[in-house]
Formats: structure tokens, sequence, C-alpha cells
């Protein structure tokens, strides 16, 4: 589980989840005296004071009890054997962190070992909550002809993206550019086998090779679906801390939202300077995975039918992935050098 991701629980800001294990084999192992394990280890400290969360460098001695649910936040290559751990170990429901699995061949076999086994799976799609995102799609619901554009900027330098390309190496449309993939099959009627065409934004696009990494550094697309719908989005690893969503109509913009808002702005600005060493986007998404990880843990706790309202679940994350890796092909083939 994810430091992170541990904390929001124990700070009490996810009201229908309780903390009870926190596994971290690096940081409890090889390491533990790293700086950032040295950091780790007082995290340990003080949330073992208050009692309630014990800490494991493997999942071997953890204890299931009651209703359950583990956090996955690993490297997206290592999901596959954890999520296959947690199942055996006898957790009843995953959180999965985005895009789940390096490839779709092997999401499914993921998703068909949780079925096979009754348990639940749902995917850490923060867009799909996201007030930008809402406020955008409700204006487009009401408004005769609209066409949305959705722009993801997140604020690497550009001597940052060696490091980028390598620690997310499953590629930008299978890593950032993949919250819009999971959008537009969630909302758009985006699959595979509805895809009418793609259409690359030729001056926005740039793709470049970074030691043995050949990936976008920004990407620009429109796809037309055989049903009647049209959306585009824009990623630009490089483009800043802020996002927006564009509703036009013929060509005209009749709608702007964006993320952060002013008062959002405000309480990141504040976070960003005690934490100047964090991605920006840490402090911009807080809120919509509080929400994501509420609405999962309600959804456990009071034995909901049916899927927690707007939480992508395997199957969505598996067509996402199937879509994400289209694009990464037809992309590759008109931008790679």
């Amino acid at each position: 589980m994810g430091w992170y991701h541990a904390k929001n629980i124990i700070d009490g800001e996810i009201p229908s989840g309780v903390l009870s294990d926190v596994v971290e084999p690096w940081f409890l192992g090889a390491g533990a005296s790293s700086e950032p394990g040295q950091k780790f280890a007082a995290f340990k400290t003080e949330t073992e004071k208050k009692g309630a969360t014990k800490f494991h460098s493997s999942l071997d001695t953890v204890e299931v009890k009651g209703k359950s649910l583990a956090l996955i936040s690993g490297r997206t290559a290592d999901n596959p054997v954890l999520l296959r751990k947690a199942i055996d170990k006898g957790i009843q429901n995953i959180y999965l962190e985005k895009p789940g699995a390096p490839t779709v061949a092997e999401l499914q076999g993921m998703a068909d070992y949780a079925k096979e086994r009754g348990v639940g799976v749902f995917m850490g799609y923060n867009k799909n909550v996201t007030k930008y995102v809402t406020l955008a799609r409700e204006f487009e619901a009401k408004t005769p002809g609209a066409v949305t554009t959705f722009v993801h900027n997140n604020a690497y330098k550009p001597a940052e993206l060696p490091e980028c390309f390598e620690r997310n190496a499953e590629g930008m449309l299978k890593n950032m550019a993949v919250h819009e993939c999971a959008l537009l099959v969630t909302y758009y009627d985006v699959s595979v086998d509805n895809i009418q065409s793609v259409e690359f934004d030729e001056q926005f696009t740039s793709c470049q090779t970074l030691g043995k990494y050949t990936d976008f550094d920004k990407v620009g697309f429109t796809i037309n679906t055989k049903t009647g719908k049209t959306v585009t989005v824009k990623a630009d690893r490089c483009g800043g801390s802020c996002s927006w969503a564009i509703v036009s109509v013929d060509g005209v913009e009749k709608f702007r939202s964006i993320t952060p808002d002013a008062e959002l702005e405000k309480r990141v600005s504040v976070q960003q300077a005690a934490n100047p060493g964090y991605m920006p986007y840490f402090f911009l998404q807080h809120d919509d995975y509080l929400t994501l990880k509420e609405r999962v843990c309600n959804h456990i706790l009071t034995d909901a039918p049916g899927s927690p309202q707007g939480i992508a679940t395997i199957e969505i994350a598996i067509e996402t992935l199937k879509v994400a890796e289209l694009l990464t092909k037809l992309g590759l083939e008109k931008f790679a050098k």
C-alpha cells in the first residue's frame, strides 16, 4: 500500500475505512537506511502510537478479518502478482491503481482470477469523479451539438523526462493520458470496436526517444465513434499544473472548467510550498482520491449492489487499456522516428 494512501485513512479522511495493516517490503527491508526509508520509519513510529495499524514487510504476516479491502499501489509491472497474492490471502476487495497492468492480456487474467474467487476490483481513475470533468459533462449533456476537449497537464521539466519515461515505462497513453481514456470508455461509448476514426493533432503531438524508451512527451487526438460521438484529448507532460475541459459547438467555445479553481489553487500553493519536492498533481488530485476511496469503502461497508457511483470497474479498465494500446500503436507508427 502506498504511503500516500495509508496516510489518507490514518488521518480520518476516509470515514468508512479503518487502516489495519501497511505492507511495505522496501522501506521495511533493503531501503530502510535510505533517506525516504528513514522518513517512512518516522511515519511508522508516529502511526503505531495511535495503536490501530500494524506494519509488515510481507503480506504473509497480515491477518485478514471481516470485510476487507487491499489498496494496491505498486509499480504497474508488479500489480498482477500483488493482486493474486492479496486474493490468495483472503482479501475480499481490491482497489487497484491505474492502469492496473502493463498489458490487456495481464489485466484480463487478473480480472478472471478475481471473478473466479468472487473478489471485487475497483480502479483508481480519479478523472471519473473530479469536479472540472463533472461540470463539463453536465454542460455538454444539456447543449445540443456540443463536443468536449479534455486537456491534461503535468509539471515535469524537460530535463526530468528521461526519468519520467523510465519510471512510467508503460508509456504516456497507458499512464498519464490513460485517465482520459477511462473517461472516454466510461462516458463517451469509446471502445476499440466502436472507434470509427482517430485523428492525431500533428502540430501538438511530440514523440521522443530518451535512453532506451520511446514515448510521447505530449499527445493530442480526436476520436470519432461509430455511434456518432466525438471527443478530443490533449495531454502534455511539461504543460504545467493546470488541466481543463472545453465544451464547444461548431468550433466555438461555450464552456470551460478548470482545475485547480481559485479555492483549490489557494490550498495547493500552501501545500506545494511546504513540500517542494512533490509533483503538484499529488495535491491537485488529493480530494478526488478521497472521493474514490470513500465511495469504495462505503460500498463495501453497506453491502451495496452493483458498483460505487463513478468508480471504474476492472472491466472498464480492460477496455481502457485496449484503447490506450491502440492509440499508442497508431501514434508511434505515425510520430516515432
